[in-house]
């Protein structure tokens, strides 16, 4: 992005129009009663600045992004009302959040799948294949999901919503798996449960032409599993897909903190940014799954070790400027690049965590474009 200059021609025209024989500029477009008036009381900056760089904002009214379409513009209008409805804090009914519901139907309308359940080294999971069968040159790939829901939930909801278009308009075979979650286990349950499930698939497939992805909790736990794989001494699959996610953590925020944190809680999911985090549907929860872990480890944290980083397969991230993960995802890219790592961040305009999971809006069908392309062109290198 190019810095915004004012032209130097300009620099050198206004010392010279400031002063005409001893009068400031002021004096000649202000009548004398306004100038002393903005003399004696000049306008106060309603932004306010702390010592330690703190910014203080005063109330803002934020519209929908011009640059959404109007499908999209109207879901994020229905996703802060759906964020402020007091069913939001309930239990998911059949593993699927009440807002989620529609898009399920959606969902299994626009994506013609068999869909199967499975057990693969003993953890449950669901596969699913195109219809029309997978195309010739993914019969010898295969996708693992990681499915959201803050390790503590969303399943099969999240699974779902994250597999059937990626299968679907990629003509692969995806996985979804039902990993170790809060409140009974705690990391690195989930980790060692992706690891016997990647075991179990290089079996059969080569690791250059496995793709792992998944959002949200997922997208952590795709970061957690390289770092697993890494210390179990297994090869490291031929793609990686973090969605809503990064690979940072924080003690007080649900593993993702910057500023996003605070700039986007409120224009993204409805609710402010609050110490210490409130109860679920009031703001961002901690991570019970994380709790008393090292937010150092690079176990738990990737992006702590460039070593680790290094190593890593292609890795694609996608976030939305309304995602209170957008700081950590794009943190976490950098350090990748900065590792020598080939990494890819999409960044969509406007928009919210996990905004793909209504497949019915544009911007979530260019965002399964950009995750088929990626696994189409890294996989089976």
């Amino acid at each position: 992005m190019k810095e915004s200059r004012t032209p130097r021609a300009a620099k050198s025209l206004f010392p010279r129009l400031g002063m005409i024989a001893g009068t400031s500029l002021m004096a000649l477009v202000l009548p004398a009663t306004a100038l002393a008036q903005a003399e004696e009381k000049p306008d106060a900056n309603p932004v306010q600045i702390d010592a330690d760089g703190t910014v203080h904002v005063p109330a803002m009214s934020v519209p929908v992004s011009s640059f959404l379409t109007d499908e999209a513009k109207k879901y994020l209008t229905q996703h802060l009302h759906n964020m402020q409805d007091r069913e939001f804090g309930t239990l998911p009914e059949n593993g699927v959040p009440f807002f989620m519901k529609p898009y399920m139907v959606s969902a299994k309308a626009m994506f013609p799948l068999v869909r199967e359940e499975v057990t693969i080294a003993g953890v449950a999971g669901i596969s699913y294949t195109p219809t029309q069968g997978i195309k010739p040159e993914n019969r010898n790939r295969i996708l693992l999901n990681l499915h959201g829901g803050g390790f503590g939930g969303c399943y099969p909801g999240c699974a779902e919503l994250e597999s059937m278009p990626i299968a679907s308009l990629g003509g692969y075979k995806v996985i979804t798996i039902d990993y170790r979650q809060a409140p009974e286990h705690r990391f690195p349950a989930a980790s060692e449960d992706v690891a016997s499930v990647y075991r179990e698939l290089l079996k059969t497939y080569k690791p250059a032409d496995i793709g792992i992805y998944g959002c949200s909790a997922g997208g952590m736990l795709v970061g957690m599993a390289m770092a697993w794989f890494d210390k179990e001494g297994l090869p490291m699959p031929g793609a990686a897909g973090i969605f809503c996610a990064g690979m940072t953590l924080e003690k007080k925020f649900p593993g993702f903190g910057g500023d996003a944190h605070y700039m986007t809680a409120a224009v993204g999911e409805a609710n402010p940014p609050v110490e210490p985090p409130p109860p679920l549907g009031k703001g961002l929860p901690p991570l019970q799954y994380l709790e008393n872990v090292d937010v150092k480890d690079p176990l738990a944290a990737p992006a702590n070790s460039p070593e680790l980083l290094a190593k890593f397969p292609p890795t694609l991230f996608i976030t939305g400027t309304r995602a209170f993960e957008l700081s950590s995802a794009v943190y976490s890219h950098g350090q990748m690049v900065k590792a020598g790592a080939e990494a890819d961040l999409h960044v969509w305009d406007g928009l919210f965590h996990g905004f793909f999971y209504n497949p019915a809006v544009p911007e979530s069908q260019d965002a399964y474009k950009v995750i088929v392309d990626f696994f189409d062109k890294k996989l089976g290198k």
